[in-house]
């Protein structure tokens, strides 16, 4: 055999596993991910190898220049209420697809929301082969200035922590990077279109029409939230619901026996111990009281009052029916009017056999990079994946970084993720 390294051409054509899963063919093709070792004409198992010994020799630290990039990004403050922030990551992600063959298309925020970038590659491809949707969100829940006090940019160990480092800059960072390598190789069986918004942490009020305008046009959805801390992606999440209660009475002072005054605050005392009994963990439906307020002073009969109420559902049809109740509510009190503005904001994502069939897909791949891929549990958390999915598109969620303590100033990511979740969005992104 010669001593020649092989180049591993065979990775792009030739040599392959047609591996049929539920209702597609898809063809397994190994490709370079890293650079092959091996003497020329080496074996597929060789190749393999080649692939999972890259991944298991790989440090904490040994992916310094992404993890170093990252820290870039999360120095970029970017709650959805900071345009101007969101709009700097908006920047990064513009600048480092800038001089390839991806086409962008940056639509400018609007109502209080920042901008929306579109990547695309190979549109004109589109009309004859439904695209991929790659989603990721740019903006956070952690306030301008987290970084200088709370939540300052560390590691530990594997663990690195930062505002939005695992939702969901560290998973936006994979997905950005795989896409352009995959593109840069052209190796994608499909066109990709990536779609990076700024208000997902808000509702997704200004992007939704744009996510479910491209997820039309897809084949596959592939959301790069965190992937759970145990590594297991998202398959499935709750609906969400939003609900803002305003209850109106009659002041009155305080010091008056007779009955004069109808409180709003014990109104709304009453309604709340009513909801919280409509909560059934075993059915799969939970109500949680938010925020309150109300009254004007402590000696006054208080007039309003006001509670916002969060419904998490994983059945459709009994989120529609809790929704229906709440929206009836009325009080047994004369002199007292309720009212409630709000409704279901992001639909159900359940688990169907196409996405069975996808996940079956995924967890193939990731067992030929070397790890094991499993489904987390139904999760509470809504994403962009809710919308997606309940148009029909097989969808994947949690696809981003290995992470945990999302929305609090534990929040990390961990570094030994990056390279296996990586290669596995590459990997989705030319064979699916």
């Amino acid at each position: 055999m010669t001593t020649e390294q092989c180049e591993c051409t065979a990775f792009r054509s030739g040599m392959h596993a047609s591996i049929e899963r539920g209702k597609f063919l898809t063809a397994m093709k190994p490709l370079p991910i890293v650079s092959c070792l091996q003497p020329r004409g080496c074996t597929y198992e060789q190749r393999v190898a080649t692939l999972q010994g890259a991944m298991k020799d790989s440090t904490p630290i040994g992916q310094t220049a992404s993890v170093d990039e990252l820290c870039r990004w999360l120095q970029c403050e970017s709650p959805s209420t900071a345009v101007d922030g969101v709009n700097r990551m908006m920047d990064l992600v513009v600048e480092k697809v800038r001089g390839t063959s991806i086409s962008i298309e940056r639509l400018p925020g609007h109502s209080g929301a920042g901008d929306i970038v579109i990547l695309r590659s190979r549109p004109e491809d589109e009309t004859r082969n439904a695209p991929i949707l790659l989603l990721s969100h740019l903006d956070t829940v952690h306030q301008v200035g987290s970084v200088r006090t709370s939540m300052p940019i560390v590691q530990r160990d594997d663990r690195l922590f930062g505002p939005g480092v695992s939702d969901m800059k560290g998973g936006a960072y994979l997905g950005l990077t795989a896409m352009l390598e995959v593109v840069r190789r052209e190796t994608a069986r499909r066109p990709i279109t990536y779609v990076f918004t700024s208000d997902e942490e808000i509702g997704s009020p200004t992007s939704r029409p744009v996510i479910e305008k491209e997820a039309a046009k897809a084949a596959f959805a592939l959301v790069t939230e965190a992937a759970r801390p145990d590594g297991s992606i998202v398959t499935a999440r709750c609906g969400v619901g939003r609900f803002k209660v305003g209850i109106t009475g009659t002041a009155a002072h305080a010091g008056r026996w007779e009955d004069c005054g109808q409180s709003a605050i014990s109104e709304a005392a009453r309604q709340i111990v009513a909801i919280d009994a409509m909560s059934d963990h075993s059915q799969g439906v939970k109500l949680t009281i938010g925020t309150i307020g109300g009254g004007s002073a402590e000696n006054v009969i208080p007039a309003n009052a006001e509670f916002s109420i969060d419904l998490r559902f994983a059945d459709a049809a009994k989120g529609a029916a809790i929704a229906a109740q709440l929206k009836a509510l009325r009080s047994e009190h004369a002199g007292i009017s309720i009212s409630v503005a709000g409704g279901i904001n992001r639909p159900g994502y359940a688990r169907t056999e196409a996405i069975d069939t996808l996940f079956g897909h995924a967890h193939a791949l990731a067992a030929e990079i070397g790890f094991e891929l499993r489904q987390a549990p139904i999760a509470g958390g809504a994403s962009d994946a809710n919308f997606t999915a309940a148009l029909g598109i097989p969808t994947l969620d949690g696809l981003g970084i290995v992470g945990g303590g999302g929305h609090t100033a534990q929040e990390y990511g961990l570094i030994s993720s990056l390279k296996p979740r990586g290669m596995l969005l590459e990997r989705l992104l030319e064979t699916l």
